[in-house]
């Protein structure tokens, strides 16, 4: 073999192997594109139900307003009273405590 057929196939073999590596490459490159492709279908999955959930969270505290201004009313009413009730006493026991502390000075 002289020294132009030995480069000849040196160059036919880094050819080989250049033509492997690129069908690696191109199979890589299609895997890498398919799991991008899954990625993006997942968040878009993800940022649908995100907004379901958004919306539902809306409905339900719009829901709850509704119920505190409906149900709770009343509840809310006998709460204040009460605590309307439990001010007046310690008004009046106050009162009493500054009028026996005058008759004694």
């Amino acid at each position: 073999m002289n020294q132009n057929e030995k480069v000849l196939a040196n160059f036919q073999t880094r050819i080989r192997q250049m033509i492997l590596r690129f069908k690696e490459l191109k199979k890589e490159n299609v895997d890498l594109y398919a799991m991008v492709a899954e990625g993006e279908l997942r968040v878009k999955q993800l940022e649908a139900k995100l907004a379901q959930q958004e919306r539902d969270y809306q409905s339900l505290k719009m829901a709850r307003m509704m119920e505190i201004t409906d149900g709770d009313l009343d509840g809310a009413k006998s709460r204040v009273a009460k605590l309307i009730r439990d001010v007046n006493k310690c008004i009046a026991i106050l009162s009493d405590e500054n009028e026996v502390t005058d008759e004694k000075k």
